[in-house]
């Protein structure tokens, strides 16, 4: 039996991932949550072959990779991950990893992957057999609505990366449902005592509505317009950059979630809510629809730029009870 790896911080990636696999290849399965627990598992044997995402707490892919070719341990790295740029390609086949599967991994995309890189042949096959035990993964819905957010912001991250010019560091996913002065709290906490520009968009579809909220430190825009090649002579100008990169930004991150959840959403014209009272503002015109509020918090920052975005998908508390049937419908699938 082949000791394969397999390391994700999502439940519900592991298990699709899992699940993905050719069932006659003979491997037996260790899982790890973060980069620690990898090489800790690989230093005992247990990671022949590793399945290594790239956005994890603690220990992350690509200090994974580093830490392996430091310490000089001897396994076959393919890179699963949901951070689909360019650039994050480049640096892990750099680092050493052999492939790159870009998540959601279809099994015929991990097939084809192992077989091309010569891991399916490393022991003889053996029949079909049982479903794996280690597929018996509970997974729940925040956990999975993070995966479907990081595989969204994946996405989002990679186009942003080619308008800007640069780098893109991914975080993890926030999920949290709020009371309203809970979310009034949580936006305040992501004003860090700067002015703030906001853009907010509303998106519908399918039952599920909600905004999009984008956050702009003032400070950064001129950083931001430098990267554009774009220097704006007006405040007119200057939002109308602003608009265009909220657009760019919010509607590839809202594409990749309606994709995965089979829904389309609708957006509406991105709003430019002023500065500094932004905040107040959008917590005061929807304080009765938001009285119980499903937050994804995704804050993007630039490599090598102080630059940062803070989006926020907000849902509205009418669409929590189709937004979960498509989650576990989704679940039920993988």
């Amino acid at each position: 039996m082949i000791p394969l790896l397999v390391c994700d911080d999502s439940a519900m990636a592991r298990k699709q991932l899992i699940r993905a696999l050719p069932a006659e290849w003979p491997v037996s399965i260790t899982q790890a949550t973060q980069g620690e627990e990898a090489l800790a598992a690989i230093r005992q044997g247990l990671g022949r072959v590793v399945l290594l995402d790239l956005t994890m707490p603690v220990m992350d892919g690509y200090q994974v990779l580093a830490q392996l070719r430091a310490e000089g341990l001897s396994c076959k790295v393919v890179v699963v991950s949901g951070d689909v740029q360019e650039e994050a390609m480049r640096r892990v086949q750099e680092l050493g990893a052999l492939g790159f599967i870009k998540k959601p991994a279809p099994a015929e995309e991990v097939r084809a992957t192992l077989q091309r890189l010569g891991l399916l042949d490393l022991e003889p096959p053996l029949a079909p057999t049982a479903p794996r035990p280690e597929l018996a993964l509970k997974v729940n819905f925040r956990d999975a609505l993070r995966e479907v957010s990081n595989v969204a912001m994946g996405r989002a991250a990679a186009l942003l990366a080619q308008v800007l010019g640069t780098f893109v560091r991914l975080p993890i996913p926030q999920v949290n449902i709020f009371e309203v002065s809970e979310l009034h709290m949580a936006l305040l906490d992501a004003q860090r005592g700067q002015r703030l520009s906001a853009v907010c968009q509303g998106f519908i579809g399918d039952a599920i509505a909600g905004e999009a909220l984008l956050l702009f430190h003032d400070l950064e825009i001129g950083a931001i317009a430098n990267l554009l090649g774009w220097q704006p002579q007006n405040e007119t100008e200057t939002s109308e950059m602003l608009l265009d990169l909220a657009s760019i930004l919010t509607g590839a991150c809202l594409s990749g979630i309606a994709e995965q959840i089979d829904v389309r959403f609708s957006q509406g014209h991105p709003q430019l809510l002023g500065q500094h009272s932004a905040i107040e503002q959008l917590i005061r015109l929807n304080r009765e629809r938001w009285k119980n509020t499903l937050a994804v918090e995704i804050s993007y920052s630039l490599e090598g730029h102080a630059v940062h975005f803070d989006l926020l998908l907000l849902f509205t508390e009418d669409s929590l009870s189709r937004l979960t049937k498509k989650i576990y419908y989704l679940m039920e699938q993988e």
